[in-house]
């Protein structure tokens, strides 16, 4: 079926994308699997392209674009590559709504250029060690000394965590209240290089091999009262609303790993040859595809009716939660079947399918467990 999602303007830069990933990109990107990470100058070849750019506001160096298509674009040409951009969907997708939404005017000024040239690549530190999903039950604190915070507390699985130069802290400044757990929760936007602020473990993860992800620990690091991001204790609040558009970013990688491992296997089968004929001509195959072809054109067109939602500033916390539920549960499927289609090749890392089954894995983790989406979705079902 024809879509209808994107305009002139987002398929000419998907050529962009497209042309640039196959030059620097997959060349290296066996390299970078090894070394856990993208050579830190490929984040300032990524900004002098534009993409950090695109939805900062022209005043501060960007293109102002809203459209969060952008974003979708090179998520799908990417996976149509089995490559990936390390850890800039972080920086893009989950850091850059906060600096918007709700930093000052002043903060702006000071961290969106660089930010946008990939001099200063960013994080977000969230989860802690006993908390998981549980983030109104984290332990971290950051108290108030005169014109500084004290923080002091540890963080782990941060996505960007070894590079970043920036990280945004969310940590306890004031205790919970009986009524609410979730009070007095604060964002902290601090400096990396700050005393007492420490990287620990790179984490060596099944997949997603070249998005480095690490454990962080705090030991009295002084952070400016003016690195405080929006209100003090109104962070749980300002994490609930970029969820939608978090979740909504995975979905559309999941979608566009399934319609990949479709294309990888489709191409695969038809080459491959058992018995004297290709493996594509066994009906087994053909069913197989079929489903998966179908499955995909489904998850597709749930992806890009929430894509609409968003950019009409409609997409609901439900809503999300279900396109990213549903996508994500195909990407599973449909990822281990084309990987079966190709045997025992499908094993073996050279192939693209198989860094796609071990990549898939974890979109049924991070930004909201399957289990948490489903309490959501029940929770606006009334029950």
């Amino acid at each position: 079926m024809r879509r209808t999602v994107f305009n002139e303007d987002h398929e000419a830069f998907r050529e962009t994308i497209r042309d640039f990933i196959e030059a620097e990109v997959v060349p290296v990107f066996p390299a970078w699997e090894e070394a856990g990470h993208p050579p830190r100058d490929f984040y300032n070849k990524l900004g002098e392209l534009g993409v950090f750019g695109i939805t900062v506001p022209e005043e501060y160096g960007g293109a102002g674009e809203t459209s969060f298509k952008y974003a979708a674009v090179i998520s799908e040409e990417c996976a149509r590559q089995g490559v990936n951009f390390g850890a800039t969907t972080v920086h893009v997708n989950l850091v850059l709504p906060y600096l918007l939404a709700y930093g000052t005017e002043e903060q702006k000024k000071r961290w969106l250029p660089p930010f946008i040239s990939g001099d200063m690549m960013t994080a977000i530190a969230m989860t802690e060690p006993g908390t998981g999903s549980d983030l109104a039950g984290m332990q971290t604190t950051a108290r108030r000394d005169g014109d500084h915070y004290v923080l002091n507390g540890a963080k782990t699985f941060i996505t960007g965590g070894v590079l970043a130069d920036l990280c945004l802290v969310v940590a306890r400044t004031s205790p919970a209240t009986p009524e609410n757990r979730r009070a007095g929760l604060s964002i902290l936007c601090v400096d990396t290089r700050s005393e007492g602020y420490a990287v620990g473990r790179k984490l060596q993860k099944i997949g997603l091999r070249t998005s480095d992800t690490a454990e962080l620990s705090f030991t009295d690091v002084r952070v400016p009262v003016e690195n405080l991001l929006g209100e003090e204790g109104r962070g749980f609040e300002y994490l609930a609303h970029n969820l939608a558009e978090e979740r909504l970013a995975i979905a559309v990688q999941s979608y566009a790993s399934a319609a990949a491992a479709v294309e990888f296997a489709t191409a695969y089968v038809k080459d491959r040859t058992v018995f004297g004929k290709s493996v594509a001509s066994f009906q087994n195959t053909k069913f197989v595809l079929a489903e998966c072809a179908t499955e995909v054109e489904a998850a597709r067109s749930l992806v890009d009716r929430a894509m609409d939602a968003h950019d009409l500033g409609e997409l609901t916390p439900a809503d999300a939660a279900k396109t990213k539920l549903f996508c994500t549960e195909v990407q599973a499927r449909v990822v281990d079947k084309c990987l079966q289609l190709h045997g025992g090749y499908g094993y073996i890392l050279e192939y693209p399918i198989a860094r796609l089954y071990t990549d898939a894995r974890v979109t049924r983790i991070y930004g909201g467990t399957s289990e948490v989406l489903k309490t959501i979705i029940a929770k606006q079902l009334g029950v």
